[in-house]
């Protein structure tokens, strides 16, 4: 395929809310423009970039999609991002390698979660951006209403420099602000239009839109804001200009509109993103400088193996080169070298700085690594990754195939870093971490449709103490005698609790040689082995004190292991006198939510036995923060979600341990006996 320089790129997010339209505009753009040769459907399964089995069966994106549009001499790579939050990790690889975004509404919907979620992200990343309504010939659209809803709910620097002809089915046209003309479509085309004059009853709409569009623009730069004002008449060169400096700096937020499925303003839409947005020669360095460039997506694909797409920065790339993966410290070659249009991957001579290309079969490289020049290694700050908001543990159906799952399950984190696992050795069980239930709904899919490892969730351990309120004393004898050298010792413990987080002291109280010094060591051991099981449920007992004060020994009979027997005897005996209790992980939650939801998400948390420490304002949420028992917020993200219409979101911190309360230790102590028992 063609070789563009890199002031014939642009690298465009394409993002918004689950649903608003962003796969099957990304298909029509690459499908207008002549790149791509069907126009495909999210509906019947054939978009470019909705390709693997799950996204089908969904009928929504789940993973990152990359496309590419050739328009005016220019190619706009196109990052097409999953818009519901369980996909979020997604978002960020998009935004963390474009130059601008392109943040897609619905005609119908409007402003939603996902749409201020990616607005936020945007905002975050200082990206210039373009908003697009789509699905302008859907029953019930509203051009007028979506465009209230941004200056509203994102940003007043909003400007229409479009207005649409007809909505729903009369949806036939649209008046471009800054042509002046009125656009008329047909059906059947590939977005071309026909010129015709301006509806009689859209004339005002249009005059009153071009002053606010004018305005806006001409307020962003000194000499045009003296020059409109002076009522002198701007020349369009000047005014695109203006224009494009206003878009790249966030001042002016232009909104336009159009029908994926028709095809109308679609070629406009590619000519405004190639206009108006940042070129990758403004963003990247020369070609000439030494190669940087990022790893932002791993894909596992049957057959093939993993590919690894990147973008680069500076220098340029051949296929065949080595480069130098700076993170792992290993040359790896960029065989079949490549641009992405959805599955299809032409192949590329060259790829250029600010481009996107993909390669294969690479040995040790991974989602967000750095290649260079051996000679001159960088290394870039690693993409910002959205914190897990759920956990679970996670099963083989079938015995015998934990090393199976885990070896998957590592594949299926390559591709989403937003997902990780871990196995816990105190919990015995794996656990997964990531973005809700609809995140680890897939991730169970592609187990089982990619290594063939049936697996299923259950509910995460909870990894609870024990501990001492009283101080206690006691004697431990060990003795057997079996017809040969017999087993002796004897020692008596007194056991005082510890501060919270003082952890475990043992004190050599011996005097008069009544313990040998050598077996010392042997009732410390046997202490700390009989407190890994504690009396009330027998979890570990922590933050305490075992002093040996006494005992007795035999010259022939005595050994290190009848002390360590001895020892677990006393411990035992003296723990349960202690006054032990159970203790439970508590954990410092910020939970940030819409005001309106505020009320339910607190009695939430009450109902969880959490404790309410404050609210405050953080930007359009509200943070609650408040302690909960880690044991009551299994499944807290999904009841949030419910809550807070999928507004809102919460972070997680270990505080420290409590004491479980009475009727709540009993039911765990029950649920501990039944499972060691099983």
């Amino acid at each position: 395929m063609q070789v563009y320089g890199s002031e014939a790129i642009r690298n465009v997010a394409v993002v918004g809310h689950g649903g608003a339209g962003k796969t099957s505009l990304v298909d029509a753009l690459a499908y207008v423009s002549g790149s791509s040769r069907r126009h495909g459907s999210v509906r019947d399964g054939t978009a470019l970039t909705d390709t693997s089995p799950e996204e089908i069966e969904a009928k929504h994106s789940i993973g990152l999609g990359l496309a590419f549009a050739e328009w005016k001499g220019v190619k706009v790579n196109l990052l097409d991002a999953p818009g519901y939050f369980e996909y979020i990790g997604e978002t960020a690889c998009a935004l963390s390698v474009a130059d601008a975004a392109l943040i897609v509404l619905s005609a119908t919907a409007g402003v939603e979660v996902g749409t201020e979620r990616a607005w936020e992200m945007c905002d975050q990343l200082h990206l210039p951006r373009i908003l697009v309504v789509t699905g302008m010939d859907k029953e019930h659209a509203d051009f007028l209403k979506v465009y209230e809803a941004i200056k509203s709910h994102l940003t007043p620097r909003v400007v229409p420099v479009e207005v649409p002809v007809g909505d729903g089915k009369g949806f036939h046209g649209i008046v471009n602000l800054f042509s002046g003309h009125c656009h008329e479509y047909k059906s059947g085309t590939k977005g071309e239009y026909e010129h015709v004059p301006i509806p009689e009853g859209l004339k005002d709409a249009v005059a009153r839109f071009t002053d606010q569009f004018t305005e806006a623009v001409a307020a962003t730069d000194d000499t045009l804001i003296e020059r409109y004002l002076g009522g002198e008449e701007i020349p369009r060169e000047d005014f695109s200009a203006a224009m494009k400096r206003a878009v790249v700096s966030g001042a002016v937020v232009p909104l336009l509109c159009c029908s994926s499925e028709l095809t109308y303003g679609v070629r406009t839409l590619l000519t405004e993103m190639v206009a108006l947005f940042p070129t990758a020669a403004e963003v990247a360095s020369p070609a000439e400088a030494p190669l940087v460039g990022r790893v932002f997506k791993t894909i596992s694909e049957a057959h093939v193996g993993d590919l690894t797409y990147f973008r680069l920065y500076r220098g340029s790339a051949k296929n065949g080169d080595e480069v130098w993966n700076a993170d792992h410290e290993t040359a790896e070659k960029l065989t079949h070298l490549c641009a992405a249009q959805g599955k299809d991957r032409p192949e590329i001579a060259t790829l250029s700085a600010g481009d996107i290309g993909s390669v294969s079969k690479l040995k040790n490289t991974h989602t967000g690594d750095t290649f260079c020049r051996r000679e001159s290694p960088v290394r870039l700050p690693p993409i910002a990754f959205p914190e897990a908001q759920a956990t679970a543990g996670i099963q083989p159906v079938k015995r015998g195939e934990e090393d199976k799952l885990a070896a998957a399950l590592h594949r299926l984190h390559e591709e989403d870093p937003s997902f990780h696992f871990e196995y816990s050795s105190e919990l015995g069980q794996t656990l997964i971490h990531g973005m809700g239930e609809r995140h680890f709904n897939v991730i169970l899919q592609r187990l089982e449709r990619r290594s063939g490892v049936k697996a299923e969730l259950i509910k995460p351990k909870v990894a609870y103490r024990e501990t001492l309120k009283g101080k206690a004393e006691a004697q431990g004898k060990h003795k057997k005698q079996t017809g040969g050298r017999g087993q002796y010792g004897d020692c008596w413990l007194r056991l005082a609790p510890r501060p919270r987080g003082a952890g475990y002291e043992f004190v050599d109280g011996i005097v008069g040689g009544v313990i040998p010094n050598k077996f010392i060591p042997a009732v410390d051991k046997g202490i700390q082995e009989a407190a890994a099981r504690g009396p009330v449920a027998g979890y570990p007992l922590v933050d305490f004190m075992a002093e040996v004060y006494d005992g007795s020994y035999h010259d022939v009979d005595s050994s290190e292991m009848a002390f360590k027997m001895a020892a677990i005897q006393a411990f035992r005996t003296v723990s349960e006198k202690a006054r032990p209790v159970l203790l439970e992980p508590i954990v410092e939650i910020e939970t940030f939510a819409p005001e309106e939801a505020l009320g339910d998400v607190m009695g939430d948390l009450s109902a969880r036995r959490g404790h309410i420490l404050g609210t405050e304002r953080d930007g359009r949420l509200t943070k609650v923060k408040a302690l909960v028992p880690e044991a009551e917020l299994y499944r807290y993200s999904t009841t949030l979600h419910s809550i807070t219409h999928g507004r809102g979101m919460h972070h997680e911190r270990l505080h420290g341990y409590a004491e479980v309360p009475g009727d709540v230790a009993a039911k765990v102590a029950a649920e501990h006996k039944k499972d060691a028992e099983g």
